[in-house]
């Protein structure tokens, strides 16, 4: 329908340009024919620079032309074609309208003439230049104008190059216009393409360069389209930036399509470039941008240092007319560390002359190639000190590492070698992770992964590798292989055309899997051509530059693929490889590959399913030893296009052989800790990596790899051996194919440093002047060279108006001092010095030239500063100090040194001293140092003048202590020689001991033998004395420092002669002296124990100097385990009175022990001996194990009893009292053997003798307990005790009389004595105060208490021991409570003992006879009297004649019934009544009229 739209054209942004193929056509012909109707020249002309470029039909495929006309001049002769696209020649053309975008070559009449090969869409690669046939046009139509104009005047010529230059403008404008909207129509096409829907990132709005202030923020932006979206990163020096690694610094943003990175606060070293990245599926893009940081002129900080920047700086420092001269020190040495450890490699570089800000080239190299900062390295500079950080070790870091600092003047470079083993295995007995993956030939679904083979197998062959991918953006690894190769080149194919991969490498053997080595660099599966695009990659500018745009043709089949090879083969894969067809047809093609078997016609297609899209392709599954041709097809989907030409025959096999085992290793020594290993390299070895050496410490049989990465080459450096060991190497050669056979083993080699010259000595300085001459003094060099240095020749120069003289020798002869007086010198002039070290090994080179120093005297008083310092014995918390004193002693004598000391990195107001009062000795031990810190030292000497000047600043010093530092021991032998002993284990072969005495080497052989063996010396005293007293001390030259010393005092000095004396009279330690003990039967033993004692130890028994020998009155034993020696005897008799002496004897030791037995001791000894003779006979019947005893029971009973022993049942125990016999109740128990007696309630009649008798048929024994007397009391006492221990806390109560405090026992004995304390005294008793007992209770009354009566009471119980005492406080609240309670209970008394009673008199019940008279009378008692009331059957009574009522004298109540009568009967009762109380009294009155009535009431 016309005029509507396709509704993939209303959703493009471009859709009114596109596809409007038919409209744009026409407008092109009408334009090309207008063009050619009204202008007399071609199509058009393009200038530049002024000359004409060149002429060109214009078609679908315009040409921009650009560039100079002479460079065009020349490019032109080489070209000699002009491409033109087949829409430009409709009208005279013969080919088909199908073909409607070719590439030919035309000349100016549009005749076909060739073909040129075009550009292929989307590149951006121009060809530049002039065809032939233009060039020959043009010069004959500049002959022919110059031809027609000769005539014409000037004015006409210029009009004609006016309207010329007019047309040429126009059509290019025009040209430009329509090559715009054919661009714009191509790229929707390509859009709308299914394959072109993906597109590479590109940047719409780049991020532009900012310079800013310090501490202001920076915002860096772009915008980027893209699809599918792109992952952006943003770098500083090719560093990812890390918000969460450096948070609030950074900020990074992606909104749409605008990504940002926002930089807080920026300092100096925010100054970098930085650039952004954005990668997806269709490629990758960057773009660029600086920031620089600036600080305001006042706020410079001249102590920061200057960023690195790789471009110009604002206020740089220029070098012109400066001449710099460099030095690397404080440099890192050989390093070691393991896989996955950090490592930071640093050295101090020193510029002279030294000005601000000014920035020398700094670079880093590993093996001679320039390192760039990245993921593994980081690169530092300070202004003053170049670091590198080896992030995270792989063994690719492995290799010699280079510092090169360059300045106008020229560069200096500092190398040392690092090694990285192997981490630990994950298995144990695995090889190592393989090494330097990288990749190789990658196109869009193919890449070939190599790497390197580990040194380490783990013990066992390696069976090949296994090959990861992971996806870029992903953590997720694929294998590759199924199977390992053992190849070391593996093609991975099955990629996905676009996306960027990484690859990794493990190594397998039958112990298990190594661990993955380092990722390779990510890659992209994309054409080469493609890949070079999208890096930004761009033709030189060479001048006329001609880009044309390819039309495919449609439906055309494409032809044969060209250049096919095979470009690998091993046994286990083919990689073939091939050109593109020159035909390609309408789309990008695709590949189809076959195979042959040699001497077969039948060719075999490989890849049936999917044709690949690169131009390699690895063939698998082959059979090994078979010989096969291969041949590519292109195809697309027009079709199938013919085969190329085949291969030549190739067998399937390793094409690479393994390299055959190097030859002649040969080792020689380098340092104390390295060894030089050179070798005849492989034969005939192809694509050879490098070589492996492996090292064994002479019959260990143990092999170590000396490198983790193969070095090319026939030499190495093994470093980390061990001084004064003897070392084997081998060496293995490496290819891709594999690990060669060892080679034969080098000849064994001693580990030790090898003789050199000795490096310069430095730190000249002057120790005194004169006027014709100079001392100068300087410090030992680093390096010795391996051999003691036997000497020093110093040389001077004038020096005039700054310019240098010759130099001259000062000595011939060789000086050993670190000292030396330069003379015939001139006074007031001007000098330089430098000095040499000489060894066997000859003389070193010169020390650089010292300072300028002006020959005049010295006149000050003071002393000139002291020299040759030196640190020994370092520590981690102390070391040793030792100098010379000064040359020039000033005015007077010397009499003092101070020692200063501060932190290497210091400031000079850091300088501290150590000693505050001067001390007279040229050493000094340094303590309480901080580990691991460095320090510098300097010594002022003194005089009585004043301090001096200081020396010169010790070299900085590290205080810790190595590892294998040992100390000087104090021995002892066996002969009792006092030796001190030092050891080492860090000698050479030319390293020697020396002693020194207060550090002065000793020389006098008198007093002190030194003895060496190996690794050991001794310095042994010969005769100790106090002329030994000081500080000794050994150093081993040729080491590392390796020195120590003792300080002997008068007091060590003391015990080690004690020691020595000991040593050479030795006696036999005794645990115990000799002693005497009785035994059973009273047999008497002597006995001692010797502590140590051996088999060959002897003893001599010896009575009053006469050797005694066993028989029948001594018996002898010696044990020799427990050392105890003991002599035994029968009895004693007098005869045996004296001393007893032990003499032992073992070896060179002795001792002996005596005991005297004379006078008392002897007669006591021997009366006990006596009695324990007795005791065994007394033991042989019924005996008495324990006599006879009392204990008191908890309820204070007594009980008598023994225990007895060797009964039976007839044996009789007989109990007695003062002779007469008590008959017991308790029978014998034969199990317990306890007899008791028990006496209940003692008293002084219980007191008496106690015996009993034990006898049966054996014998009797008799035990007497005497309880009279003192017996008697002390029994009591324990009862008393037992009283005393059962009494009641003291406790206070109220009676009705006062207060009292009392106490309850469980048994009172009338015996017991308690004594009454008030306030710690004894209380007197009267008739207020009084004590007593009422059962168990013991009671203190208090009658009528007052005031005066509180305060502390207490009760004593007397036990004839230490008593027991209760006490109560009564005092306060307890005093007011009781007192109370005492008015209270006394009212109620005062009031109970005076109220209204009946006391008695009248009876129950009065039974009487009518008209008899009843006469009660009854006692009535109270204070006051109390009144009487009478009551009959409850009812009050009044007296009359009948019943009289009588109350007489307050005492006699009366009740008087005068003749009774029935009415009389009942219940009568009297009530008395006082204000203390009432009381009634009740009986019963009866009346009976007759006898009879009674009787029957009976």
């Amino acid at each position: 329908m016309p005029g509507s739209l396709p509704f993939y054209q209303k959703h493009q942004r471009h859709y009114d340009h596109d596809y409007r193929s038919s409209e744009t056509q026409a407008l092109v012909s009408k334009y090309r024919a207008s063009s050619r109707s009204s202008s007399g020249y071609p199509a058009h002309t393009c200038t530049s620079g002024g000359y004409p470029a060149h002429t060109c039909n214009s078609g679908y495929a315009p040409h921009i032309c650009t560039g100079h006309g002479l460079t065009s001049a020349r490019t032109s002769t080489s070209r000699g074609l002009t491409a033109s696209s087949y829409s430009g020649l409709e009208q005279s053309s013969q080919l088909t309208k199908r073909a409607k975008a070719t590439h030919l070559a035309v000349d100016r009449e549009h005749h076909i003439i060739g073909y040129v090969v075009p550009i292929f869409r989307g590149s951006r690669e121009f060809a530049g230049g002039y065809s032939g046939v233009e060039d020959s046009r043009l010069k004959a139509t500049s002959a022919s104008m110059w031809g027609q104009d000769h005539f014409t005047s000037g004015l006409e010529m210029e009009r004609s190059e006016v309207s010329s230059r007019k047309v040429t403008i126009r059509e290019s404008a025009e040209r430009i216009s329509l090559s715009k909207t054919i661009y714009e129509n191509e790229e929707h096409s390509k859009r709308m393409n299914k394959d072109s829907l993906m597109h590479a990132p590109e940047f719409v709005i780049k991020p532009r360069s900012h310079t800013v202030w310090e501490n202001q923020s920076v915002r860096l932006h772009c915008t980027l389209s893209g699809w599918p979206n792109p992952h952006v990163v943003w770098y500083k020096n090719n560093v990812t930036i890390d918000p969460i690694a450096h948070p609030g610094k950074y900020k990074i943003e992606s909104s749409y399509s605008v990504h940002s990175l926002e930089i807080d606060r920026c300092d100096f070293d925010d100054t970098a470039q930085y650039h952004v990245s954005a990668m997806n599926a269709k490629g990758e893009q960057s773009a660029y941008a600086s920031v620089v940081v600036k600080r305001f002129k006042g706020e410079m900080d001249t102590s920061a240092p200057s960023p690195r920047r790789s471009y110009p700086r604002v206020g740089q420092v220029s070098e012109y007319g400066i001449t710099f001269k460099t030095h690397i020190v404080d440099t890192f040495g050989v390093s070691f560390g393991r896989e996955g450890e950090t490592m930071s490699l640093g050295c101090t570089v020193i510029i002279h002359p030294n000005l601000e800000r000014y920035q020398p080239g700094v670079e880093w190299y590993r093996d001679d190639v320039l390192l760039a900062p990245s993921k593994w390295h980081q690169m530092h500079w300070s202004g003053d000190r170049a670091t590198l950080t080896l992030t995270h070790l792989n063994k690719e870091d492995e290799g010699l590492y280079t510092l090169r600092v360059t300045t106008k003047s020229g560069y200096e470079t500092y190398s040392a070698y690092v090694f990285v083993r192997d981490a630990d295995a994950e298995v144990e007995g695995a090889p190592g992770a393989p090494l330097d993956v990288r990749c190789l030939d990658a196109n869009k679904d193919y890449v070939i992964v190599s790497w390197k083979q580990p040194a380490v197998d783990g013990g066992n062959s390696i069976l090949g590798y296994f090959v990861d991918r992971c996806e870029v953006g992903t953590n997720h690894w694929i294998q590759c292989n199924d199977t390992p190769v053992k190849f070391a080149r593996l093609p991975v194919t099955g990629l996905v055309e676009g996306r960027s991969y990484a690859f990794r490498v493990r190594a397998v053997n039958k112990s298990g899997m190594s661990r993955p080595s380092r990722t390779s660099e990510p890659v992209a599966a994309v054409d080469a051509a493609d890949r070079a695009r999208m890096r930004g990659t761009s033709a030189p500018v060479t001048g006329q530059i001609i880009v044309t745009e390819e039309e495919p043709a449609e439906g055309v089949v494409p032809g044969k693929p060209l250049e096919l090879e095979v470009t690998e083969a091993t046994k286990n894969y083919v990689v073939l490889s091939w050109k593109p067809p020159g035909e390609r047809g309408h789309e990008g093609i695709m590949y189809y590959v076959e195979k042959c078997v040699s001497g077969t016609d039948s060719w075999q297609r490989v890849n049936t399913e999917i044709p690949v899209k690169s131009p390699r392709f690895a063939l698998f599954d082959l059979a090994e030893g078979k010989s096969y041709s291969f041949r590519v097809r292109c195809c697309n989907s027009a079709g199938v296009g013919e085969p190329s030409p085949p291969t030549e025959a190739t067998t399937v096999g390793d094409k690479l052989d393994v390299p055959a085992a190097p030859e002649r290793v040969v080792a020689t020594r380098n340092t104390a800790t390295s060894v030089v290993v050179s070798w005849e390299k492989s034969r005939h070895a192809k694509d050879l990596v490098g070589y492996y050496i492996e090292t064994s410490v002479v019959g260990s049989d143990t092999w170590e790899p000396c490198n983790n990465k193969p070095v090319p080459g026939s030499r190495f450096v093994c470093h980390g051996l061990v001084t004064g060991e003897t070392y084997v190497f081998k060496v293995r050669a490496v290819n891709a194919a594999g690990i060669s056979m060892s080679s034969q083993e080098s000849e064994p080699v001693l580990v030790k440093a090898a003789i050199a010259s000795p490096a310069p000595p430095f730190g000249i300085s002057v120790l005194e002047c004169v006027r014709d001459s100079m001392v100068l003094g300087w410090k030992q060099p680093a390096f010795v060279g391996g051999s003691d240095i036997i000497g020093y020749f110093v040389d001077y120069r004038e020096v005039f108006d700054g310019l240098e003289g010759q130099w001259h020798e000062a000595n011939i002869q060789s000086v050993s001092d670190r000292a030396y007086r330069v003379c015939d010198l001139k006074e007031n002039k001007k000098y330089q010095f430098q000095v040499r070290a000489a060894n066997m090994a000859g003389v070193g080179i010169p020390s650089l030239p010292s300072n300028t120093f002006l020959c005049e005297e010295w006149t000050i008083a003071v002393p000139g500063p002291p020299h040759d310092l030196q640190v020994t014995e370092v520590r981690s918390s102390s070391l040793v100090l030792l100098w010379k004193p000064p040359v020039y002693q000033g005015r007077d004598a010397v009499n003092g040194f101070y020692v200063d000391i501060k932190e290497a990195g210091a400031s000079e107001e850091a300088w501290r001293g150590i000693n505050k009062k001067a001390t007279d000795s040229k050493f000094i031990k340094i303590e309480n140092l901080q580990e691991g810190e460095k320090y510098v030292f300097r010594v002022r000497a003194q005089n009585n003048a004043g301090v001096g000047n200081a020396s010169e600043v010790t070299e900085p010093t590290l205080a810790e202590t190595k590892a294998g530092t040992k100390e000087i021991m104090v021995d002892v032998d066996d002969d009792g020689v006092i030796s001190l002993n030092f050891e080492c284990s860090a000698m050479s072969a030319e390293s020697k001991f020396v002693w020194s005495k207060n550090y002065e080497e000793i020389s006098d052989t008198e007093r002190i033998a030194v003895e060496t063996k190996g690794s050991k010396a001794k310095a042994s005293f010969l005769a100790p004395g106090e002329e030994d007293i000081g500080v000794y001390s050994c150093s081993v030259t040729h080491t590392d420092g390796a020195s120590a010393s003792y300080d002997l005092t008068a007091e060590e000095l003391k015990k080690l002669l004690e020691t020595s004396h000991d040593h050479k009279f030795p006696i036999i330690p005794l645990k115990s002296e000799l002693a005497v003990e009785l035994q059973e039967k009273g047999r008497v033993r002597f006995w001692l124990q010797a502590e140590k004692i051996s088999a060959n130890g002897k003893v001599d028994y010896v009575f009053n100097d006469n050797s005694l020998s066993a028989g029948e009155k001594y018996k002898m034993n010696f044990d020799k385990n427990t050392g105890v020696i003991e002599m035994i005897m029968e009895s004693l008799t007098p005869k045996d009175e004296g001393t007893f002496t032990f003499q032992l004897q073992d070896g060179k030791a002795t001792n002996q022990s005596s005991l005297v037995l004379i006078g008392d001791v002897f007669k006591a000894l021997q009366k006990e001996s006596e009695f324990q003779m007795k005791e065994w006979v007394r033991k042989q019947g019924p005996h008495f194990v324990e006599y006879l005893g009392f204990e008191v029971t908890p309820e204070c009973c007594v009980i008598l009893k023994c225990k007895v022993g060797n009964i039976k049942k007839d044996t009789v125990a007989l109990w007695q009292k003062d002779g007469q016999e008590i008959k017991s109740d308790q029978q014998l128990s034969f199990t317990e053997g306890v007899l008791k007696l028990e006496i209940a309630q003692i008293s002084k009649k219980d007191a008496g003798v106690y015996n009993i008798v034990l006898k049966d048929d054996r014998g009797k024994d008799t035990s007497t307990l005497n309880l009279t007397d003192q017996g008697f009391r002390d029994m009591m006492n324990e009862v008393f005790s037992v009283i005393a221990n059962s009494s009641t806390a003291l406790k206070i109560t109220s009676t009705d009389e006062g207060i009292r405090l009392y106490t309850f026992v469980s048994y009172y004995n009338d015996l017991l004595q308690v004594t009454w304390h008030y306030k710690d005294s004894a209380i007197s008793f009267s008739d207020r105060i009084k004590s007593g007992v009422v059962g168990e209770q013991l009671w203190l009354q208090i009658k009528e208490p007052t005031e005066k009566d509180t305060g502390k009471y207490a009760i004593e119980f007397n036990d004839g021991k230490g008593g027991l005492r209760r006490t109560v406080e009564l005092s306060g609240q307890a005093f007011d409570d009781a007192v109370a309670e005492f008015k209270r209970l006394k009212a109620a008394a005062i009031a109970e003992r005076n109220r209204a009673r009946v006391k008695g008199g009248l009876p129950d019940v009065v039974t009487i006879q009518e008209g008899k008279d009843l006469n009660l009378t009854c006692n009535i008692s109270g204070d006051p009297v109390p009144e009487v009331t009478w009551l009959k059957n409850e009812r009050e009574i009044v007296s009359d004649d009948h019943l009289l009522l009588k109350f007489e004298s307050g005492k006699f109540a009366s009740f008087i019934i005068t003749k009774v009568n029935s009415d009389d009967s009942g219940k009568y009762s009297i009530l008395v009544k006082n204000k203390f109380g009432t009381e009634s009294g009740e009986f019963t009155v009866s009346v009976f009229n007759h006898p009879e009535e009674l009787g029957g009431k009976k």
